[in-house]
C-alpha cells in the first residue's frame, strides 16, 4: 500500500512573524527508499526558536531552507523500510527529518534511539539537541562554579529549564526569568531555582537587584534586547554571558538591537561568547548518559509541552514566540 505524506515547503522568507502563507501544504505519496535509503515514519516533530532563523536568507551557521524545499525539523520516528544495512524496519530514530508525515533518504544523520527508556518526546528535549545544548552552552562556555549566581533568560523554555536544573546539579544560585505567574512558580517549587523574576509583571531592573544582590556571574541568554541590556548593568568582574539565542529580535522587521550596555563587558572584563551546539557533536555521547544519569535520580525534570496534528505547524509555531508554550514544544504528526 502506498503511503500518503503530508508536508509543509518553504514557499517565502516571512518578514515579521511567520505566517502560514509563508508555507505551501501538499499531500502526495510518500517517496519509496533507493539504495543506501531508509524511509521514516515522523511521529514527533521538534518546534524549535532556530527554525525561524533558518527561513531567513543569508550567512548564518547552517544554509537557509531553500525556497519549495521541505521545512527543516528535528524530529523522532520509526523505519518502515530500508535498503540500508545499519537500519531495519522498527527501529527509532531522531534527526533532521522534516515537517512531513514520512522522510526518505540516506540515514547518515539519524541516530538510533530507544523507546523503553524515555518517552519519544524527550528525546526531542532533554535527551535531544535542546539538552545538549543546555549542557554545553552551560559548562562549555558559562563555565559555572560552585557560589557563582547564574542567571537564565527563557528560563521555563526547553533550553534554559534544562540548563537551570545543571547549574542547580553544580552547586551555583540560579535566577529565572520567565513570564507569568504559573511558570515562575513552576521554577521555584518543581526545578528549584532559588529566585524568579516575571518579566511580564515586574521591572526586570528591580527583579535583578533584588534576587542578584551580590551580582551575576554567569547570565545564560535565550532572549536577547531589553533583558540582556539589564543583566549586562548587574554583572560581575570575570563574568561569562552566553548567548544561546535571542528569541525576542527573530520577528523584527527593523534591524537586531543590539545591546546597549556592551561597556560593561569592557569595565568588568567580561566575556560574551555565541554557542551553536553543533560544535560539540563530537561529545553528544558522553553528555547523552551524563543527562540521562540525572533524569534517572530525579536531578533534572523536563517538561514537554506537545501539540497534536502536523496540519497546525505554522500556528503551534508561533506559540513559541508569544510565549504560550511550557517546557519544550513538540509537534505530535
Amino acid at each position: 500500500m502506498t503511503q500518503t505524506n503530508r508536508r509543509f515547503l518553504l514557499v517565502k522568507r516571512p518578514v515579521g512573524a511567520v505566517t502560514r502563507e509563508d508555507f505551501k501544504f501538499e499531500t502526495l505519496p510518500a517517496e519509496q527508499p533507493g539504495e543506501g535509503q531508509v524511509m521514516v515514519r515522523n511521529l514527533y516533530l521538534s518546534l524549535d526558536p532556530a527554525m525561524r532563523g533558518w527561513m531567513n536568507e543569508g550567512k548564518s551557521y547552517i544554509p537557509p531552507v531553500a525556497l519549495g524545499q521541505v521545512m527543516r525539523a528535528l524530529g523522532v520516528g520509526e523505519v518502515v523500510a530500508s535498503n540500508h544495512p545499519d537500519f531495519k524496519p522498527g527501529d527509532h530514530v531522531n534527526g533532521a527529518l522534516g515537517v512531513q508525515d514520512y522522510f526518505t533518504g540516506e540515514p547518515q544523520n539519524l541516530q538510533k534511539i530507544d523507546p523503553s527508556l524515555a518517552p519519544l518526546p524527550r528525546y526531542l528535549s532533554a535527551l535531544g539537541m535542546t539538552g545538549m545544548t543546555a549542557y554545553f552552552a552551560l559548562l562549555e562556555v558559562g563555565q559555572p562554579k560552585a557560589g557563582d549566581t547564574v542567571v537564565i533568560s527563557g528560563a521555563a523554555g526547553a533550553v534554559g529549564s534544562i540548563a537551570g536544573q545543571i547549574a542547580k546539579i553544580k552547586g551555583c544560585r540560579v535566577v529565572g526569568i520567565a513570564g507569568g505567574a504559573e511558570k515562575c512558580q513552576y521554577l521555584k517549587d518543581e526545578l528549584g531555582f532559588d529566585g524568579v523574576i516575571d518579566y511580564k509583571a515586574e521591572d526586570v531592573q528591580a527583579g535583578l537587584k533584588r534576587e542578584c544582590p551580590k551580582g551575576v556571574d554567569v547570565y545564560f541568554d535565550n532572549v536577547g534586547g531589553e533583558i540582556l541590556d539589564a543583566v549586562l548593568t548587574r554583572i560581575n568582574f570575570k563574568a561569562r554571558i552566553v548567548i544561546c539565542g535571542a528569541i525576542s529580535q527573530y520577528n523584527n522587521k527593523e534591524a537586531v538591537k543590539g545591546p546597549a550596555n556592551y561597556l560593561a563587558l569592557l569595565v568588568n572584563r567580561a566575556r560574551m561568547e555565541g554557542f551553536v551546539v553543533m560544535d560539540h557533536a563530537k561529545d553528544y555521547g558522553k553528555a547523552a548518559k551524563e543527562m540521562a544519569g540525572w533524569l534517572a535520580n530525579g536531578q533534572v525534570k523536563s517538561k514537554e509541552d506537545v501539540v497534536d496534528g502536523l496540519e497546525t505547524f505554522p500556528d503551534t509555531l508561533l506559540k513559541l514566540f508569544n510565549g504560550q508554550n511550557f517546557g519544550k514544544l513538540v509537534l505530535k504528526v
